[in-house]
């Protein structure tokens, strides 16, 4: 074996682990796939306890669309999508879920339509049946942005229009050129923005005709986790420095007042004193988000936190008494959720430590042997006992299977950089070519992956031609005034680059997207080096 033998063992090892693990995640995702499509289709849900169906988000066949980007063959049964998703329905839906998860879904299957084998039409990405419905289903929710002081309202009725969505709608707007989604998303981020306390926190509950916060409780879960995601990823797709900013602001508060021995507490949003001091499963994808800004020593022993709680209980509670060490009363529950496994994926990207991997490996053994059913998996009712509940929500084959299988397959497309030839698209007629997948993607917070190289192509598509349209118009009605196409934001126009030849004492400014020399995920690895590195 020579004297490098044990490790090249160690590699060996590790790589017939991983793909041991990736067999057997694909065994559970076609077992609780299948049984939802026998089962419960067209319906919202599986109900693994008796084999059947329910509608809980809006009749949406919520687990397809949530399902269509995790394994690639299902985009045959997109179709199924255009049969059965009607948004002119007499509903009270989530805007928050029907963005993360609808939307979502919808716009990360057309991004991936290409590397699915689905006829594409002429102008994809920019155009497309899965974009078009996802822009359908965005504009049921603008009704519920026009509100006085511009934040939405939580639930919005898809047929009567009642009066941080910043990823998907910001995408939506970048790919089809309506820049309404993204104002109004941009406006509600401002609008929570300047709600912040004296101390720089907020609640997790505001009455949005107000402004008054209604829970004042500050911390990183329920009510504001997606929130503080959402700061950072739309700062890396949109190229947002507003964005970035806003969160390193927020964040300074959270480490100052709610951090404790690397657990983060819930704390009075006004006075920084603890209120709860307990810890969230939804707050276990903090180490993820945080390791992206490159704070790895935090993250690392803030995932050790909570990696010891799933040790205890074979999957993360609801809630859980950090003083007392166990269970809250009635948030017993383990809804399959998949955080803690999205962090692991992270940290094991950005240190390559097996420790990440071993949770993988618990995480995959407690999940099947505790909650796999006849017809699908069930959430955990009481962590205590195993006590299964009659539900397996749409997140699980959205995100738990998916970021449990990218966890074990460091090489997969979706963690960035595309083959040569890959995913390429001729642009117009020019011969210009934008090669996507190549920049990283970023998923949103119900991990569906969206190309940030597909959002600047479509951007620079749409700019053309509404340069084009304002010259034709021009030049068929002279005398006539013709609005000025879309301002231009700093820097050279989309898909133009500066010239080679400066002028004595210039500097070359770096590119809002250089299309793509470096991953996204090398880029993020140094706080603030997406914006000011120039390759």
């Amino acid at each position: 074996r020579g004297r490098d033998g044990p490790d090249q063992w160690n590699l060996l090892n590790t790589s017939c682990c991983c793909c041991c693990s990736r067999h057997r995640i694909k065994s559970m995702f076609y077992h609780a796939y299948n049984s939802y499509l026998d089962n419960a289709f067209p319906y919202d849900e599986l109900r693994p306890l008796t084999c059947d169906g329910q509608d809980t988000w809006g009749s949406f066949s919520l687990t397809l669309i949530d399902a269509l980007d995790t394994y690639c063959k299902s985009f045959s049964e997109w179709r199924l999508c255009s049969r059965t998703l009607d948004f002119d329905i007499d509903v009270n839906a989530s805007v928050f879920e029907t963005n993360i998860r609808v939307i979502g879904g919808l716009l990360s299957a057309h991004l991936l339509a290409g590397r699915a084998g689905m006829d594409l039409e002429p102008g994809w990405p920019c155009s497309g049946p899965l974009l078009r419905m996802a822009e359908d289903a965005a504009r049921k929710l603008l009704p519920a942005f026009q509100t006085p002081t511009g934040m939405r309202t939580e639930t919005v009725n898809l047929l009567r229009g009642w009066e941080p969505s910043s990823l998907e709608f910001g995408a939506l707007s970048r790919l089809t050129g309506d820049p309404v989604f993204e104002d109004a998303a941009r406006q509600a981020l401002r609008a929570l923005w300047k709600t912040r306390s004296d101390i720089g926190l907020v609640g997790n509950h505001i009455d949005i005709s107000s402004k008054k916060w209604v829970a004042q409780d500050a911390g990183i879960g329920a009510g504001v986790d997606s929130y503080f995601e959402y700061l950072v990823k739309g700062a890396v797709m949109l190229q947002d420095e507003e964005l970035l900013n806003m969160f390193l602001e927020y964040d300074r508060a959270i480490q100052n007042y709610t951090r404790f021995d690397d657990w983060y507490l819930w704390v009075h949003m006004h006075k920084g004193t603890v209120s709860m001091p307990v810890f969230q499963s939804l707050e276990a994808f903090w180490p993820g988000l945080q390791s992206l800004l490159g704070n790895l020593d935090s993250a690392t022993r803030t995932f050790q936190n909570y990696y010891s709680v799933w040790r205890q209980f074979g999957g993360l509670p609801e809630f859980y008494s950090i003083p007392q060490g166990y269970t809250v009363d009635k948030r017993e529950g383990y809804p399959l959720r998949p955080e803690l496994i999205e962090s692991a994926m992270y940290l094991f990207r950005a240190t390559g430590d097996h420790t990440y991997l071993q949770l993988g490996k618990d995480a995959l053994e407690s999940i099947e042997k505790i909650t796999k059913t006849p017809c699908g998996y069930a959430s955990v009712k009481d962590l205590r006992d195993h006590q299964l509940d009659n539900r397996m929500e749409s997140f699980f084959l959205a995100e738990t299977i998916k970021y449990l299988y990218l966890l074990f397959d460091p090489t997969h497309f979706l963690h960035g950089g595309a083959m040569e030839g890959e995913g390429s698209w001729e642009e117009g007629g020019e011969g210009g070519q934008c090669v996507l997948g190549a920049g990283g993607f970023i998923f949103n917070t119900e991990a569906h992956p969206l190309d940030p190289a597909a959002l600047y192509c479509c951007s620079r598509h749409n700019q053309d031609r509404h340069e084009l349209r304002h010259i034709l118009l021009s030049l068929s009605q002279p005398g006539r005034p013709v609005a000025p196409p879309p301002a231009q934001t700093e820097g050279p126009p989309l898909g133009q680059s500066e010239s080679v030849a400066l002028k004595p004492g210039d500097k070359k400014s770096a590119p809002l997207l250089s299309c793509p020399v470096q991953p996204f995920s090398a880029r993020l690895s140094v706080l603030g080096q997406v914006f000011t590195e120039s390759t």
